[in-house]
């Protein structure tokens, strides 16, 4: 199979945000961006091609990812959860030259923490992620070409945690000083803690 030169990010966007208490990816932050078009903005700065894994039967969401830049694809497994919409999306795209794997629900990423994510692919890392201030290891994660059977091959919640467990001697953290890349959102709370911490 004839790879393509770049890595394609993914943005798993096929959760249900049950603890959020209503369709989070659509929430919209303060400026009125919903949540997850915030979050595919952002990943689309960055790479060239970003491919967001939905629902079936999200066909709203899965509109406004296209409008900002995505192409989609839907999970007939996504019930299963995140590591199961994450093989969807790598099988996807199997010719990438590596994916750079986002959570739609973490939507003040930088996009200057995903290019360095996404350099350090580049620069031959098998696996990178960022760390905030030399201690939490945070999002998005990028995994080079040669990790794409074990991607699709993921199933159930852990999305690709044990992959990074399992192999931490491969790992390349990348130093940033962005506190997007630990914030996700997962209640009202989170939301509004992580908008006051990005406030200038």
């Amino acid at each position: 199979m004839r790879r393509v030169t770049a890595p394609v990010g993914i943005l798993l966007a096929a959760g249900r945000g049950t603890r959020f208490g209503g369709h989070k990816l659509l929430h919209p932050l303060p400026d009125g961006t919903p949540l997850g078009v915030a979050s595919a903005r952002a990943l689309c700065a960055a790479l060239d091609r970003v491919v967001a894994v939905v629902r079936a039967d999200d066909a709203e969401l899965a509109a406004a990812l296209r409008a900002a830049g995505c192409e989609t694809v839907v999970c007939s497994r996504a019930e299963e959860g995140m590591g199961a919409s994450l093989a969807c999306g790598v099988d996807a795209t199997s010719d990438a030259a590596g994916w750079v794997i986002a959570l739609a629900d973490m939507p003040f990423i930088q996009p200057a923490t995903i290019a360095a994510v996404t350099a350090a692919l580049a620069q031959g890392a098998s696996i990178a992620a960022p760390v905030l201030d030399g201690g939490r290891r945070g999002h998005p994660v990028g995994f080079a070409a040669s990790w794409c059977e074990a991607l699709r091959a993921l199933s159930g919640d852990r999305g690709a945690r044990e992959l990074l467990h399992g192999h931490r001697d491969e790992l390349r953290l990348v130093p940033t000083v962005d506190p997007g890349c630990v914030a996700d959102v997962d209640s009202p709370g989170d939301l509004a803690g992580a908008c006051a911490r990005s406030s200038p």
